[in-house]
């Protein structure tokens, strides 16, 4: 499946419809009063999140929901049949933004979440609904009213409980791999990962989390360079972060700050979330850097953990700690 986090669509609530004028001519009554009845409301623009979609891929073939009309009123104090609603159906950590404007318009963090984006209009009164002591036949009535229209901005950002964070071919897709039952591309060049992945990861009976494979961040990430903001989104949300650095690194502790000042210029809320330090690739350097890398200090923490997806060195560690680190949120 296509991961898209992206779309711009164009909704439009139905019109309500217009009232009726009309007078009653029943058999012994030529001169009845006023029946006509009132126009039916618009149809409504819904959207509702569903936890079995993963993208927003069905936005770039379908970008127009109309809704249908009210009809008209009738004779006889008829009213108008109201317009049928359009409910979309969205993933869970959808936002909707007013594109005009800007505005974020709903939040949708929640399964099952409904929201009435756009009210259908209502109808217009019918003659019989003007009538009077003082003004008995009323010739006149109401239009109903248009539905509001709006181009509508739709963003996925992921519900992920830990996020990994790091430089391209840090090896975050292949710990991905190691912690959960995901299977993400994994290759020996910068960018293998151009869209999130997910990873369920079970630490024991009735516990797991989830975990999401970043795409690789690099310096200027948060200015749009590289995948900018098609990254940093999906971070807002996770509970935890692990930063994954190279143990090849020529300064690891520099490669750190870097990637801590482009969560900071992006969102400085992200400093904030419980983070593990990780030295990924260790079976591809010797004991004497190992030893050289267990004495670094990041940002005056001393606790990091030195691992190798590949040998799975350390990454029951690593999933035991997340989990304790997720638990305690």
């Amino acid at each position: 499946m296509k991961f898209i986090d992206y779309a711009k669509i164009y909704i439009k609530a139905g019109k309500g419809g217009d009232g009726h004028v009309s007078f009653r001519s029943e058999k012994f009554m030529p001169k009845g009063g006023p029946d006509g009845g009132n126009g039916g409301r618009g149809g409504d623009i819904i959207f509702t999140t569903d936890k079995q979609l993963y993208t927003l891929l069905d936005f770039r073939y379908h970008r127009q929901y109309i809704a249908s009309d009210g009809r008209d009123g009738g004779k006889s104090d008829c009213t108008g049949k109201d317009g049928e609603s359009i409910t979309i159906r969205i993933p869970v950590g959808t936002v909707i933004k007013n594109e005009a404007t800007d505005e974020i318009i709903a939040d949708m963090s929640d399964d099952n979440q409904t929201i009435v984006i756009a009210r259908g209009g209502n109808g217009g009164f019918g003659n019989a609904m003007f009538a009077t002591a003082t003004n008995q036949t009323p010739r006149y009535a109401k239009p109903g009213l248009d539905g509001p229209e709006f181009n509508l901005l739709l963003e996925l950002k992921l519900l992920a409980d830990a996020g990994l964070v790091g430089f391209p071919n840090a090896g975050k897709s292949t710990l991905i791999s190691v912690l959960s039952s995901a299977k993400p591309k994994i290759a020996d060049y910068p960018f293998t990962t151009l869209q999130p992945n997910l990873g369920l990861v079970r630490v024991g009976d009735y516990k797991s989390y989830v975990i999401a494979d970043m795409p690789g961040l690099i310096e200027g990430a948060s200015d749009g360079k590289g995948l900018g903001h098609q990254f940093l989104r999906h971070i807002e949300r996770t509970k935890v972060l692990i930063y994954l650095i190279d143990c090849n690194s020529e300064d690891p502790v520099n490669d750190y700050n870097v990637l801590k000042n482009e969560l900071k210029k992006y969102n400085s809320q992200l400093l904030l979330k419980p983070e593990i330090i990780c030295l990924s690739k260790s079976d591809t350097v010797d004991d004497e850097r190992i030893e050289e890398l267990k004495q670094i200090e990041f940002n005056g923490k001393s606790k990091h953990l030195i691992i190798s997806s590949v040998a799975h060195k350390n990454t029951d560690i690593l999933k035991n700690t997340i989990w304790e680190l997720i638990s305690e949120r």
